[in-house]
């Protein structure tokens, strides 16, 4: 009995560790692919409002036809957003910040949209603006909620592939921490609105 006590060592130390890494390895998985299919959320919240400009363009159009500069400035704004993609598999903080400007363009463009609505009371009281408008809210509301559980997603997922041993075995199978969305530089203040 006692000639084999090393190899029974040796075999519990291999099974204890290929379990270890295997139970790491799914769970980094899940993690990941969880966080990656939230960013798509995010993207997804982001489409449905550069779905909603074209309407809430030709509805404003209709009413303020000589405000055509600040209707280019959100059609070529929301032509920007909607070219900037992330591939899940490169959410890098560059490419995210690369997305985030490229939404911040179309939201103050949109802001501005909003401003000069406010100067055309028939168009304040159309139906479909006002509906458009309040699907444009809804949506906005939608952003933060799907950017908030993207960061939640990432979150699990950091702190999965950071703590030791896991960190050990993130090094060896190539898990690399993921970017959370993270605030526009200046998002802190308030904008300012002139009438």
């Amino acid at each position: 009995m006692k000639k084999w006590l090393p190899f029974i060592t040796i075999a519990v130390i291999v099974v204890w560790t290929y379990g270890s890494i295997k139970g790491f390895n799914n769970t980094a998985v899940v993690y990941e692919e969880d966080a990656k299919t939230t960013w798509s959320n995010v993207e997804s919240s982001y489409q449905r409002r550069t779905d909603l400009i074209p309407n809430l363009v030709a509805t404003v159009k209709g009413y303020a036809a000589h405000e055509s500069e600040t209707l280019e400035a959100v059609i070529k704004a929301r032509a920007a957003a909607t070219s900037m993609k992330i591939d899940t598999g490169n959410l890098s903080p560059e490419k995210m910040a690369q997305f985030q400007k490229a939404q911040q363009g179309l939201s103050g463009a949109l802001g501005r949209l909003m401003v000069v609505a406010e100067r055309y009371p028939d168009l304040k009281a159309n139906t479909n603006f006002l509906e458009l408008q309040s699907q444009l809210e809804g949506t906005e509301n939608r952003i933060n909620v799907a950017r908030n559980r993207f960061n939640n997603g990432v979150n699990a997922y950091n702190k999965h592939i950071k703590i030791f041993p896991n960190s050990v075995f993130a090094g060896w199978l190539g898990f690399e921490e993921m970017a959370r969305y993270q605030a526009a530089e200046g998002s802190e203040k308030a904008p300012e609105v002139k009438f």
